[in-house]
């Protein structure tokens, strides 16, 4: 707990004096976040009131766009602004605190997104064991007669749009992660349900609520559906979709179907954006109607969905114009200048529902109308990030558009004991979250473009067709794998031709001792590179400093970062036709070598991996993100054609 309170008021001090200090001006996703974290929840990132913090989705929403920023950009401060956010609720055994499950009330799942990312990174078992508490709560659920999820134990035999983004979302993930295969059913089950009996198929858009008993006040007794189409709801509904399908498996037989669900929500959406001001009302039908008006949250929302869908390839390009035209809306309709480097969302609703007590909500379009609306809302702020982070992404160049970058898993080729008990490959791989992955390396290909894939096989001719960048990490040594593949003289030679071709081989090993070296060296000499069996920049504990080494100006590959952190090089020699590309203190760090068509390039570690560029762990001088950038941006431009 004090170590939350410390972090945090520690770090909005810095703040300021960062941005006083002449930092290129933040994007729109970050000045918004670090608005949040100044000004929400501050019940629990300082712990204020006797009973401590109340477990809320709303602070679920936001923490979904801090790990979009932290993504985006590899400061760790964003990271931890989410951890210190969950452990104010958490004990040793994954008990969270105020969260009650036999409330049964679905909104509680929301935050289990944020404790999975936890777990992923961090490797801490509390946020497993608290993630499962939140599953076994979904195994409980009371439902509907066809299977449906109750919102809420207090509203029985209802299903709410709401509740498909606060519980399918986790559900999806923490099933990814825990090998519940049949969960998928019981997942596109919910979404499928939600259509059927909320959906108006003349307008295409979908009803807040609907009552399998037709008992409610609101429920219209031959449908069960609420009275109107409450923009929100629309919201988490689509973003419900567009996260579950990031794990949702491929080859699942009603995955088909909730890309139709997807297409269909979208489409209803765009017939109703605002065509003056490119944003939503608040009912989204009626926007001529006296009292009616624009709303962030649901605006940000469909903004998220239709540009993640896009780039995901769930949703048309042709729906982009839509999200251009929304997020255009939205920074004009909705957001104000807060300060050095903040902003604030204005014209959210704070909350609509339906039922309940006291004071019975109808779903009347008066009802709507009468709810208070107020600036910095969670729900909206966490929305408007989400958004802003798509559309970010959106609008950097793709010069990598149509490129494939295969990372091998041959001659890397690890194994670990997953959270199933099971053996799982791990070790620089593109899904891998924790230290050890490759998932922001990935990321900044993607987001330039690029596809990624992984080969598990010796490669050669065939499999490496369509490839253009393959990246060969840390050959295994005997001690890191019972039958390690070596690089011989065969491979070398497939490696070889399929660089003349025009390939751009990119060889990041380790220093001796930890990386197979020896036998490896007979594909790298090929191009001129030979791999010392050294082991430079040794650094002892947080002594960070030992590991630096500076880039000058105008270096080739790293054009904007100034200095990085390498540590246990194996240092390299270079012959005709390879040159240096960095030299440190007389040693070669980084090589490259024109082959043919093609380009390789070599460093002695394999230092683009999450421990290092996230942010997490480093001083903010080491700037091994802004350097992963260059080097992307550098191999891009090796591929022939993309000069």
């Amino acid at each position: 707990m004090k170590q939350s309170i410390i972090y945090t008021v520690a770090t909005l001090i810095g703040f300021s004096i960062l941005t006083k200090s002449g930092f290129a001006q933040k994007k729109l996703s970050e000045q918004l976040t670090l608005t949040a974290m100044e000004k929400l929840f501050q019940d629990t990132t300082l712990l204020k009131g006797a009973k401590g913090p109340k477990w809320t989705y709303d602070m679920g929403v936001v923490l979904e766009g801090a790990a979009m920023v932290w993504r985006n950009t590899g400061d760790g401060k964003y990271f931890m602004y989410i951890q210190s956010s969950m452990d104010a609720y958490l004990d040793k055994e994954g008990n969270i605190s105020t969260y009650k499950p036999d409330d049964f009330n679905i909104d509680n799942i929301k935050n289990g997104r944020s404790l999975i990312l936890l777990y992923q990174v961090t490797g801490q078992q509390k946020y497993l064991l608290a993630a499962t508490k939140l599953y076994d709560q979904l195994q409980k659920q009371p439902r509907t007669k066809e299977g449906g999820f109750w919102h809420k134990k207090i509203y029985p035999n209802q299903m709410w749009l709401d509740g498909l983004y606060m519980g399918e979302p986790f559900y999806a993930e923490y099933a990814r992660l825990m090998k519940k295969d049949a969960a998928f059913d019981d997942i596109a089950r919910q979404f499928i349900l939600m259509e059927k009996n909320a959906r108006d198929a003349k307008t295409g858009l979908l009803y807040h609520g609907y009552d399998e008993s037709r008992t409610e006040q609101w429920a219209d007794k031959k449908t069960g559906r609420s009275p109107n189409f409450w923009g929100r709801a629309m919201g988490w509904y689509i973003m419900a979709l567009v996260d579950v399908l990031d794990n949702f498996p491929a080859n699942h037989p009603q995955r088909k179907e909730l890309i139709a669900i997807l297409n269909r929500t979208a489409t209803a959406a765009v017939k109703y954006q605002d065509q003056k001001s490119g944003v939503w009302f608040d009912i989204l039908d009626m926007p001529t109607r006296k009292g009616n008006y624009l709303e962030s949250s649901a605006s940000s929302m469909f903004v998220y969905g239709l540009a993640k869908g896009v780039r995901k390839g769930w949703l048309a390009p042709s729906f982009m114009a839509a999200a251009n035209k929304g997020y255009a809306g939205l920074k004009k309709e909705f957001i104000e200048k807060a300060g050095d480097e903040r902003v604030n969302l204005t014209k959210t609703v704070s909350v609509s529902g339906l039922g309940g007590k006291p004071k019975y909500r109808d779903g009347s379009f008066d009802y709507y109308i009468s709810e208070k609306v107020i600036t910095n809302d969670p729900k909206g702020v966490g929305a408007f990030i989400c958004a802003a982070s798509e559309m970010e992404i959106a609008q950097l160049p793709k010069p990598a558009k149509g490129l494939t970058v295969t990372v091998d898993n041959f001659f890397n080729n690890e194994y670990m004991v997953g959270p199933t008990g099971d053996k799982i490959p791990f070790h620089y791989l593109w899904e891998e979250d924790d230290n050890n992955g490759f998932s922001l390396f990935g990321k900044v290909f993607n987001d330039a473009g690029a596809k990624t894939n992984t080969l598990k096989a010796a490669p050669n001719a065939t499999n490496l067709k369509g490839t253009n960048i393959y990246i060969i990490v840390d050959p295994d040594t005997e001690k890191e794998t019972a039958n390690p593949n070596f690089m011989d003289a065969a491979h070398a030679r497939e490696l070889s031709e399929w660089v003349k071709s025009g390939g751009v081989l990119v060889l990041l090993l380790n220093d001796a001792g930890n990386c197979e070296i020896s036998k490896f060296n007979i594909l790298p000499e090929t191009f001129g590179i030979h791999f010392n069996e050294d082991s430079r920049n040794k650094v002892q504990g947080a002594n960070f400093e030992q590991g630096a080494i500076k880039i000058p100006e105008g270096n080739s590959i790293f054009k904007t970062a100034k200095k990085i952190y390498i540590k246990e090089i194996s240092t390299i020699v270079v012959k005709s036709p390879a040159v240096s590309a960095l030299t440190d203190k007389g040693d070669v760090i980084v090589a490259t070598a024109k082959y043919g068509k093609g380009t390789v390039f070599a460093v002695g570690d394999p230092w683009f991996y999450n421990e290092y560029i996230d942010g997490r762990k480093l001083p903010a001088d080491f700037e091994n993100f802004k350097a992963t950038n260059d080097l992307v941006n550098w191999l891009i431009k090796q591929v022939p054609g993309k000069k």
